[in-house]
């Protein structure tokens, strides 16, 4: 039993019990990823594969395994530049090299480790085929070769590893969704005759939910279901979901013109496809997928998948459900932060009771369902972890004099929010250093959301307004600025992205379109000591400019708190920017005003005068 073991001697018996695992496997090493076999961002905790084997808790990363443990490094774990501080607290650097992307890669980094003739192993059913393609070229360099794996050997070695969630599937209404599946099925078989395809394989968990309006609860903290979709021509679809999640409900919500099949038949529902010209999208597609196709003898065409951009582009009835759901979660936020400047500096306030009263203030709401990630609470240097996940072990009391980071939002039916404040935990004025670097991030903040581009823009041509105040002090933050938001679905959704055009965070060239959310959320890191984000969610919408040549876009700020003055060096802002806060602020006390009494009101109409 490994129950009672100490966490550091845990990691290395795991990554033992593995090794060997892999020798009786005549493997020379592995690669493990967090993914499952939708390529999700969140996996369900029956993926967790790479939490279990080294302690690391974000929500991207790889670690490689050789075989040999005299291999000099024997093993490494990568991540990119929000979780550099993240794996050094998590993972012991003892038994993994850490490893920065876009920096290195784990083909450049097999490439130079790697023994020669080595035989490296994946699970085809966790990896992209472009990313085994590129893993096999770098190892056949040295004489070696990626083999994809029969059964996952972390799996072989993990004794308590839980089942897949067995919970029921759940119906979306069409009054939430604002179309009806049968008006999305009825697209995709237009996009596919179009093509002179024949269907499409849809895997990726948050368009199956979108394209037949279901919803679950398979996932923490994204409200799918996981199922498989093969999508046809003739507007049918193949729905394989494992049969203890079908409901009567189901049923009759999907109708006849969708087959429900078990999980388990999916394989022998792609072989079906013997012959058939099929679509599947490389970019959400595990490479599993692509060698049973093409093993029957279907032809495959690589194509995006066809829900992806209809999905980002939120129809008026999903933007007019985010509004409602962020008047009630601006409410619940606001009413915290009243909380925070009462009791943070009396000292006895932490990470995660901060957290836990905030999730409170959330669920005595109406109609939260679940957060939309786990909440990043960060106290002092705590906050400069970009993505920092807080446990016991690195609990910090909120002090006074104290810069403080909360990231956090909501799953509500009508919509998914996302929103983090940085607050000074007072008595006392905060360092004339930290009120600039806050100015500066709420300067590119501001500028972002004042922005107005011609149609065609991508995110990516968008970017560096958000960073030009920190540029001009030789400063910057090593994440993108603004993710795609869904409907009730995932917090993280693409194919919109605002973000330098380069590195594993980086941009798209996807066009900004109206109707599309994004999060607008500079920041700043200081290592050891403070980080400073201000996060709002937005939405593109059009901007009418008398004389314009062409169509021109903006954004409409979605998100209704007020951010800490007690930051703000004013002297840094111009008259435009300060008339933005004044303007925000006024319709924040408008939007949420009526929902506080007592002192939360005088609180917030304190906060919201103009500065």
């Amino acid at each position: 039993m490994l129950m009672n073991t100490p966490r550091e001697a845990l990691g290395a018996e795991r990554l033992d019990a593995l090794r060997k695992e892999l020798k009786a496997r005549g493997l020379d090493g592995f690669v493990i990823p967090i993914s499952d076999e939708h390529m999700s961002e969140y996996v369900g905790g029956y993926a967790q594969r790479l939490a279990w084997l080294t302690g690391f808790g974000g929500s991207a990363g790889t670690a490689v395994v050789l075989t040999d443990p005299a291999s000099q490094p024997a093993a490494a774990i990568f991540v990119d530049g929000r979780y550099t501080l993240q794996v050094r607290d998590q993972v012991d650097g003892r038994l993994y090299a850490y490893e920065n992307i876009p920096q290195t890669s784990v083909a450049k980094w097999l490439e130079a480790h790697a023994p020669y003739g080595a035989v490296i192993g994946y699970d085809a059913w966790l990896h992209g085929v472009k990313w085994a393609e590129t893993v096999d070229r770098a190892l056949a360099g040295k004489g070696g070769k990626l083999v994809a794996v029969d059964s996952n050997p972390v799996d072989a070695v993990w004794q308590d590893r839980p089942a897949p969630s067995a919970a029921p599937a759940l119906v979306h209404p069409d009054e939430l969704a604002g179309e009806s599946s049968e008006a999305k099925r009825a697209a995709v078989s237009e996009w596919l005759a179009g093509k002179s395809l024949d269907a499409v394989v849809i895997t990726a968990l948050d368009s199956i939910a979108w394209l037949l309006n279901i919803r679950g609860t398979d996932v923490e903290r994204t409200p799918v279901a996981l199922s498989y979709v093969i999508a046809r021509a003739d507007g049918t679809a193949d729905l394989f979901v494992a049969e203890e999640k079908v409901t009567p409900e189901l049923r009759q919500h999907l109708g006849n013109s969708v087959n429900i099949q078990p999980r388990d038949r999916f394989v022998p529902g792609l072989e079906e496809l013997a012959g058939k010209r099929v679509s599947v999208d490389p970019e959400r597609a595990v490479g599993a997928i692509f060698t049973v196709l093409r093993g029957c003898g279907a032809t495959v065409i690589e194509e995006r998948d066809p829900t992806v951009l209809p999905k980002a582009i939120k129809n008026p009835v999903e933007q007019q459900g985010h509004r409602d759901a962020q008047k009630r979660d601006g409410g619940a936020v606001s009413r915290f932060l009243h909380w925070l400047s009462v009791e943070a500096p009396k000292g006895g306030v932490t990470e995660l009771s901060a957290a836990a009263q905030l999730e409170a203030f959330r669920k005595a709401g109406s109609d939260l369902r679940d957060l939309s990630f786990d909440t990043i609470s960060g106290a002092g240097p705590n906050g400069a972890v970009v993505h920092y996940r807080v446990a016991e072990e690195t609990n910090r009391t909120l002090e006074p004099g104290m810069v403080y980071l909360i990231d956090s939002g909501g799953q509500y039916p009508s919509g998914t929010t996302d929103i983090t404040r940085t607050v000074w935990i007072g008595p006392g004025e905060p360092a004339a250093e930290i009120r600039d670097r806050f100015t500066r991030v709420l300067k590119g903040h501001i500028a972002l959301a004042m922005a107005v581009f011609p149609k065609g823009t991508a995110g990516s041509q968008l970017d560096v307004l958000a960073r030009q105040a920190l540029w001009q002090a030789g400063l910057d933050y090593a994440h993108g600025t603004g993710h795609g938001v869904g409907s009730f679905l995932s917090v993280h959704e693409g194919p919109q992205r605002i973000a330098k055009s380069a590195g594993a965070q980086g941009g798209t060239d996807q066009e900004l379109m109206p109707g599309m959310f994004l999060s607008n959320e500079p920041g700043y890191y200081k290592t050891g000591e403070y980080g400073i984000r201000i996060e709002n969610l937005v939405l593109v919408e059009p901007r009418t400019i008398e004389g314009a040549e062409g169509e021109y876009y903006g954004f409409e700020t979605l998100t209704h708190v007020p951010i800490e003055r007690k930051l703000v060096d004013r002297a840094i802002l111009n008259d435009v920017e300060i008339g933005w806060w004044n303007a925000y602020h006024a319709h924040v006390l408008d939007v949420i005003g009526p929902q506080l009494d007592g002192g939360a009101k005088a609180w917030l109409k304190a906060q919201c005068a103009p500065l």
